[in-house]
């Protein structure tokens, strides 16, 4: 089987990349600004701004599997546009298509979330991520939207560098301990969205960890199990800063666990 990995010069791509490569899969993988290190994919420049440049990568590649792992954060040109132009040129190829969302979708209002409940965005990448959704659903019911919540592992996740670097004095911040999420494990994460790709799966589904801890909590956790020292760990609340965005939001993925083997770990 042919997979594209929209997005592969990411944390999650790059995993996306290891595990289908290891699969014996072959993998292209698409980049924004520069290619990423796998050395086991072709790697395609793709601006998901450019229809042109999308279809002329699909009908290079031919990929049987689309996986989007792209971030293109608040711009919605990329994160909501970009996405149903992909949905488009999935279904065009004839391609399965697998879009990661976000828990960033939900505003944090009713805490609990799964996969029956209503997108709220508070934030502008928020709602490109929920246009997103509703857009790609909408030209390619077949897709599966997988919403995820924050991603670490392995000490390679901008979370983790983030706790070395606080731990080490080399940077200014805190973490939050009212910003509650689900982490996942990326090999976890990826595993469980080729998974979903393999199946006869559609529509949405939840992908997170199975412990709610608030920011700071994961930042101790990682700081013990790297030996740091986790007092020097700075804390404060975000409810008291300037940052937009939801406060607590846990991504129940019960329903969609039911349905894997892929067992998706808490951070504990």
């Amino acid at each position: 089987m042919t997979v594209l990995i929209i997005g592969g010069s990411g944390f999650l791509g790059a995993e996306l990349i290891r595990q289908t490569s290891a699969a014996g899969h072959k993998t292209a993988a698409t980049y924004a600004t520069r290619p990423g290190d796998a050395c086991q994919t072709v790697w395609y420049h793709l601006d998901l701004r450019d229809a042109e440049r999308l279809d002329s990568v699909m009908a290079e590649v031919s990929p049987r599997l689309v996986i989007n792992a792209s971030s293109g954060k608040a711009g919605w040109a990329v994160t909501a546009q970009g996405s149903v132009r992909l949905a488009m040129a999935a279904a065009r190829y004839g391609s399965h298509l697998v879009h990661v969302s976000s828990d960033a979708v939900f505003s944090g209002a009713r805490v609990h979330y799964d996969e029956s409940c209503l997108p709220d965005p508070v934030t502008p990448y928020g709602a490109a991520k929920a246009a997103a959704e509703t857009g790609l659903l909408a030209v390619y019911p077949e897709a599966v939207v997988a919403r995820t919540s924050l991603i670490i592992g392995d000490g390679r996740s901008v979370h983790e560098h983030a706790v070395h670097e606080l731990a080490a004095g080399v940077r200014d911040g805190v973490l939050f301990t009212d910003d509650i999420r689900c982490p996942v494990h990326v090999a976890d994460l990826a595993a469980a969205l080729l998974e979903l790709a393999s199946s006869n799966a559609s529509g949405i589904h939840h992908l997170a960890g199975r412990d709610a801890l608030s920011r700071h909590e994961l930042g101790i956790l990682i700081a013990r199990r790297d030996g740091l020292d986790a007092s020097r760990l700075p804390k404060g609340l975000r409810a008291q800063s300037t940052l937009p965005g939801a406060l607590d939001v846990r991504l129940d993925s019960q329903a969609t666990q039911r349905k894997l083997s892929t067992t998706l770990r808490g951070a504990r």
